[in-house]
């Protein structure tokens, strides 16, 4: 996944031609709309973070890299400014089934990262993969609204996750998605990690058609004891989806 924050150059915009500006929108839109077809989409934000968010959904990084060099061709792209990014790859939370998966190796006595342990390691993630390859690589939601931010796990002087056991943070993560769960069929989450890809951990983005969704999923989970003792929130962007044919009743004067 990449997201793309964009602020429009507003000044230099407007001091282009009717003609030029049309023109310039109408070839924007053409290869929106191409991309809107491979993955990708194109948000309005609101607040002062930028005017416009484009979140890619790709197989792999090679393909995130044309995205980014299909619009850097773009004319449009030189009234747009790129205020920030993120990268990251979508990911499932799979603790229960790695502690099972442990531990059934565990009670074979097959020793941790070894041949063996790591040949059927392997083989647990291949079968985990082929089953779960449409939320490894969904669709984009078709949802009116976005709410995007990223987030770390506490690492304190007192406050470590990185050190709890297995089991703990199995058993707090299940805690974690009851609350979400408690919201299915009014928000499609997905989770991607970053760790290594980007400044933060996590990426979480939220897809609703009521906004106010958001608040009451994320302030709720506020009190669940990991968002509430481990939690580190970055920005928070949220945005209206726009269809890439309509991209240029965004930038109309």
């Amino acid at each position: 996944m990449l997201h793309q924050m964009l602020r429009v150059r507003w000044a230099d915009w407007r001091a282009l031609a009717a003609p030029r500006r049309d023109a310039i929108l109408a070839e924007a839109a053409a290869e929106l709309v191409s991309l809107e077809n491979g993955g990708s989409a194109l948000f309005s934000l609101l607040g002062h973070k930028g005017d416009v968010m484009l979140v890619h959904f790709r197989q792999n990084f090679d393909q995130l890299g044309q995205v980014e060099r299909c619009l850097q061709k773009l004319a449009l792209w030189d009234y747009l400014e790129l205020t920030t990014s993120y990268l990251s790859v979508v990911e499932l939370g799979l603790y229960d089934s790695t502690a099972k998966a442990y531990g059934a190796l565990a009670e074979r006595g097959v020793e941790p990262f070894t041949a063996e342990w790591n040949a059927e390691i392997q083989e647990t993630l291949a079968r985990q993969r082929q089953a779960m390859h449409p939320r490894l690589f969904p669709d984009t939601p078709g949802h009116k609204y976005i709410c995007f931010y990223p987030m770390d796990r506490r690492r304190g002087e007192t406050q470590n996750w990185y050190t709890l056991p297995l089991a703990e943070r199995q058993r707090q993560m299940a805690d974690h998605g009851a609350v979400g769960r408690r919201y299915a069929g009014q928000v499609k989450q997905i989770i991607s990690g970053s760790i290594g890809f980007d400044d933060w951990e996590w990426g979480v983005d939220l897809f609703a058609d009521d906004p106010l969704v958001f608040k009451k999923l994320i302030y709720e989970m506020r009190f669940d004891y990991v968002s509430a003792v481990y939690a580190l929130f970055g920005s928070f962007y949220v945005g209206a989806r726009t269809p890439a044919a309509d991209a240029g009743k965004l930038l109309g004067l």
